[in-house]
């Protein structure tokens, strides 16, 4: 059997592996466009930053290696320009002689990846201070410019992965950052007041955020770059990176004839297979399903194009095997915080027509009384009917991957919020705590579920009246009431609110705010024992201010970065 695979990155060098290691006769070729094969992706931002010193530390495989341990036969610089899916072979340019000819195939497996979306091509000067991230020879290209020219500014263009770890690394080479962000928030996997965790800690930093903009081309102008907005003014920096995210790269598939999906993406089957016969396709090119929603979606992680890689390799080879979909599990660092997220979130939900109520808890990473704990933001998704566990957000600086991967798993195993509760969880004062912040999670939408309490979240706030017939309550201490409050909430502590509950009227419905929503869980527990309709306000006030705050910070910021 003849195997050809075209593109070595992830699912393709994935798979190669895989069918080498079922078929120890099998003829295995890969075809790579670029310079390198099996390269660390993820790793890039960090080579530019210099946290990762050795380039070599990012080529997980080299062709040499790769023909040494597997016997496959790794061409670099090789690129397939077309498939003769009747003829069963591929069209092959040398890019470095120009040679050109057909390869014959049993097997073909795509994995051609995903490219950088442009804001046009006739609007992006050819410049040697504009560049994508996206190849291990991207990387090198920044490296060395920045090695060579010493840049003070930079643009970025796009705030996903790519545009936030950029940030955080070109700002520790000493460079004034600004990020440019069409939508009004970075990182799509999050919801809106998750994000708005993210955009402090940038902020802090130093990192300039222009959230709602529209990167409409890239020229020079008197030694400088200037980056065009749409409907705002221009921006001038000594370089620029369009990270404006990926789209499939699918024309090689699209020229022969295989069915496309969403987003131009190869339409595949559970076992990979593609409308053609023989021909299997893997990776951020291909429509997958979300394992949660059930609709399709393009996801251009590298957990599931490995997986796909092997389970395209199995059906290579013979064995059923079948890929269940995804749920997009992902994690970033940002300058020291971390936020990841899995399964759906609220909009994501909203577009599937699935209905959604969620958490929002702010627990230490650790024992309290141990030294160094940290506190954590989580948001938990759930369907309100049945409480299946739709998706989950966490942003903090320690335990957020391991929170994550837990929910992670408990979405992937189908399981209700409430039985959250019921996790073993280990245990020790430096790694967490006797009830683990996923355990918490479970309590509180159990406490939903049954109506031990109901609750009310920050973008209904508004819709309270203010006319007094709603009794507006804050039972932090009074310290912390002056330190700064929501508009119209007047202060009881919660430990005086028995002996001063006299001074609230049953009659009126009660919304509670604390910190965190802890306290006020408490006294409306309090105050729902002695007649009250009580909703407690979800998250608290850290979670309010850093959402209203952020919401400001952002509306009142001009292109230049200055306030108005």
């Amino acid at each position: 059997m003849k195997v050809i695979v075209v593109g070595g990155v992830a699912g393709g060098a994935t798979a190669a592996a895989r069918i080498r290691r079922l078929d120890e006769q099998a003829q295995i070729i890969i075809f790579e466009r670029s310079g390198y094969v099996s390269y660390a992706n993820c790793g890039l931002p960090y080579y530019i930053g210099g946290v990762i010193t050795d380039p070599g530390e990012l080529t997980l495989q080299t062709p040499e290696h790769f023909y040494t341990r597997y016997r496959v036969d790794v061409r670099v610089r090789h690129e397939v320009t077309a498939i003769d899916t009747a003829r069963k072979c591929v069209h092959v340019r040398k890019l470095d002689t120009g040679e050109e000819w057909d390869e014959r195939y049993d097997k073909l497996l795509l994995s051609p990846g995903a490219q950088p979306i442009l804001p046009g091509a006739a609007a992006v000067a050819e410049d040697e201070a504009v560049f994508t991230l996206r190849t291990l020879e991207d990387t090198m290209r920044i490296t060395r410019f920045l090695d060579e020219y010493k840049p003070r500014s930079v643009v970025l263009a796009g705030g996903g992965y790519i545009g936030v770890e950029l940030a955080e690394n070109l700002a520790a080479r000493g460079l004034d950052v600004t990020i440019v962000q069409r939508p009004r928030q970075l990182l799509a996997p999050l919801d809106y007041d998750m994000a708005c965790f993210v955009h402090a800690q940038l902020r802090s930093k130093g990192v300039r955020l222009l959230l709602g903009h529209t990167v409409t081309g890239v020229t020079r102008k008197d030694g400088m770059l200037t980056v065009q907005l749409q409907g705002a003014p221009a921006l001038q920096a000594d370089m620029a990176v369009l990270a404006l995210g990926v789209t499939p790269d699918t024309k090689l598939a699209a020229d022969a004839g295989l069915s496309l999906g969403l987003k131009g993406s190869i339409a595949v089957n559970e076992h990979m297979q593609t409308s053609a016969p023989d021909v299997y396709a893997v990776g951020d090119a291909v429509e997958i399903r979300s394992s949660v929603s059930g609709l399709p979606a393009c996801i251009p992680l590298a957990g599931p194009a490995n997986k796909q890689g092997r389970i395209a390799a199995d059906n290579i080879c013979g064995r059923p095997s079948v890929f269940t979909g995804t749920q997009g599990t992902s994690v970033v660092q940002a300058f020291g915080l971390t936020a990841a997220a899995t399964g759906l979130n609220e909009k994501t939900a909203r577009t599937a027509g699935i209905a959604c109520d969620r958490v929002v808890l702010s627990p230490l990473s650790h024992a309290g009384y141990y030294p160094g704990a940290a506190v954590m933001t989580m948001k938990v998704l759930f369907e309100p009917k049945t409480l299946r566990l739709l998706g989950a957000q966490i942003v903090g600086t320690q335990g957020v991957d391991k929170r994550i991967d837990v929910l992670a798993t408990a979405i992937r195993a189908g399981m209700t919020g409430p039985q959250l509760a019921e996790l073993d969880l280990a245990y020790a004062p430096p790694y967490g705590s006797a009830k683990d912040p996923v355990n918490m999670a479970g309590y509180l939408i159990e406490n939903l579920a049954t109506g031990t309490v109901k609750q009310i979240h920050w973008d209904e706030l508004e819709t309270l009246p203010r006319d007094g017939s709603v009794t507006l309550l804050d039972v932090r201490t009074p310290g912390e009431y002056a330190g700064g409050c929501a508009e119209g909430f007047v202060n009881i502590p919660v430990d005086e609110l028995r002996e001063r509950i006299g001074e609230l009227d049953p009659a009126k419905p009660v919304c509670v705010m604390c910190q965190s929503a802890l306290r006020s869980y408490i006294a409306c527990r309090i105050l729902t024992q002695h007649g009250f309709a009580c909703r407690n306000f979800s998250g608290g006030y850290r979670f309010y201010r850093t959402v209203v705050q952020e919401r400001a910070a952002a509306e009142h910021a001009l292109p230049c970065g200055m306030e108005k």
